[in-house]
């Protein structure tokens, strides 16, 4: 069952320098700082940052599930194909995107780290 949605990923060419960058541009420092991935939570949303020579490719959008496995499976089964299979990323997050019936990327994933508050 998709949760809603949670994370928009950028790929940057210097994950520092975008880090400053996103950093003023939300005014507060990410909740997530890692070399391989930088997060902010704004507005119950994940703003991410991952370091790409890919810099300024398509961003990819995130819905957010308690069970990514069963959600890709599930997705497949709808008629969805893997465009990238199911990763853990490090510390825990895991994600996976499909290519839905018609042609659109949908990014899954399942993120202990991130909390919507309620």
């Amino acid at each position: 069952m998709l949760l809603g949605l949670r994370t928009t990923i950028y790929a940057v060419s210097d994950i520092d320098a975008a880090k400053a960058w996103y950093t003023k541009l939300v005014g507060y420092a990410p909740y997530f700082d890692e070399p391989y991935y930088v997060g902010y939570s704004v507005g119950g949303f994940e703003l991410g940052l991952i370091p790409s020579e890919d810099a300024g490719a398509d961003a990819t959008t995130y819905w957010g599930t308690e069970n990514i496995a069963a959600e890709l499976a599930r997705a497949t089964a709808l008629g969805a194909t893997i465009e990238s299979p199911m990763r853990d990323v490090g510390s825990g997050v895991k994600v996976a995107a499909v290519i839905d019936p018609f042609g659109n990327r949908v990014g899954l994933i399942e993120n202990p780290h991130f909390k919507i508050d309620s």
